[in-house]
């Protein structure tokens, strides 16, 4: 399937290091990220999931969880955790979806429908599923995003990112380019100039369709 903004992002049971999930279960009433690697004990996936851990505090503020995929396997996960503890500097405490036979990198559209995992392989076959997708409590797809194996993502960019998601989605506006939290936002052109003043107080006409206010937060 194709993934899109707005769709419902597909429902499945999975294994993880810490136990078999349902992802429409996990994702309850919160805000969820689900990234994706193309395997275990990995460099630049392992920096990526100790960066990860490192945030764990930020994304709780934010009432967000957060949820690995590779295609490897449970023990394998399990053993890898501990190279990711050793790279953050403290625990890992989010759960690696085991996708061995790739229904998850497939419903998310990371991999085609014919993909399989030869013998010996290398992370190359399943180089695609470098992937970050932000999830709303709605259980829609709100963002994604996908790198190569050589990139490893900025999750300070994903922190903002979701950031900004909340935002808009609480306070009926949108953001800016390079906006961070604090930074002034953009009132939709479908609010007309009488209801933004009465909903958000003043603001600047930068043009007639680029008008910013405070944040209302």
């Amino acid at each position: 399937m194709s993934l899109r903004i707005n769709d419902t992002v597909p429902d499945f049971t999975a294994e993880t290091d810490q136990g078999p999930i349902s992802f429409h279960d996990f994702i309850g009433d919160n805000w969820t990220i689900l990234f994706s690697h193309p395997k275990d004990y990995t460099p630049v996936c392992t920096t990526e999931f100790g960066a990860v851990a490192q945030l764990a505090d930020e994304w709780a503020k934010r009432g967000t969880n957060v949820i690995g995929v590779s295609v490897d396997g449970i023990e394998d996960h399990r053993g890898w955790k501990g190279d990711i503890e050793k790279v953050a500097g403290g625990p890992a405490a989010f759960p690696i979806i085991a996708d061995e036979g790739l229904e998850v990198s497939k419903a998310f559209d990371m991999l085609p429908a014919e993909a399989y995992l030869p013998d010996g392989r290398t992370p190359a076959h399943s180089a695609t599923v470098r992937s970050v997708f932000i999830i709303g409590p709605d259980k829609q797809l709100k963002l994604s995003m996908t790198y190569p194996m050589t990139v490893g993502r900025n999750f300070a960019e994903v922190l903002r990112a979701l950031d900004a998601l909340q935002m808009s989605t609480t306070n009926g506006v949108a953001t800016p380019a390079n906006w961070n939290t604090g930074d002034d936002v953009i009132i939709p052109t479908a609010v007309s100039d009488e209801d933004a003043k009465a909903k958000f107080g003043e603001f600047t006409t930068v043009l007639p369709y680029l008008r910013m206010t405070k944040s209302p937060e």
